[in-house]
């Protein structure tokens, strides 16, 4: 981990780190509260610490929510291309190497653009079983278990919704992006020491 932590923060990454969710919170909060606006992008570690009901509750913040109830298509586009200009973005990521990259996939997009280039800062909630050796172990864990449960977590939304399931690899994983370094501080990573999301 010590190395780990040393190789993001060579590359301009400010690292943070804690042992379960109820921490990975608190830490969050000290990003949100400061923000006035937030984008979000799909995660389900930022949803298990509990971050996503915290922000989607905040009455003083503009946040760009496109997983509310009852948007329509159009207002879900839309609140994705604002949350790209937001002050914050919080996400996930979907393996970090040890050298120090972070490598995603994304079906639209919004998710992986926001991390590049945006958003003022970005947060990323980070369990430990997306740290991996290398770029190859990377895209292995990506396409072997990142993809098939996302597509499984969005079949099954869809479901819930009344709609037919139609979410599968060519649609979800569209996009991969690696990200070897930014801006000094810009994009802010808390390691939990926990297995969080996919």
């Amino acid at each position: 981990m010590d190395e780990l932590i040393r190789n993001l923060a060579n590359r301009g990454f400010n690292i943070l780190t804690a042992k379960d969710e109820e921490e990975a919170l608190k830490l969050a909060k000290e990003f949100i509260d400061i923000a006035k606006s937030i984008g979000l992008g799909g995660s389900t570690s930022v949803k298990e610490c509990g971050v996503l009901e915290y922000i989607t509750n905040l009455k003083d913040k503009k946040v760009f929510n496109q997983y509310e109830k009852g948007i329509t298509t159009k207002e879900n586009l839309k609140r994705r291309k604002e949350g790209l200009l937001s002050d914050l973005y919080v996400t996930s990521c979907n393996a970090i190497t040890i050298d120090g990259a972070l490598v995603n996939c994304d079906g639209a997009g919004n998710r992986v653009a926001a991390m590049i280039f945006g958003p003022n800062k970005v947060l990323l909630i980070v369990g430990k079983n997306k740290i991996v050796k290398d770029k190859h172990a990377a895209f292995r864990r990506i396409r072997g278990v990142a993809v098939p449960k996302n597509i499984d977590r969005m079949n099954k939304i869809a479901v819930e919704n009344g709609k037919e399931p139609y979410h599968n690899e060519k649609n979800i994983a569209r996009k991969y992006t690696i990200i070897e370094g930014d801006e000094e501080g810009r994009i802010n990573i808390i390691l939990v020491d926990k297995e969080l999301g996919f």
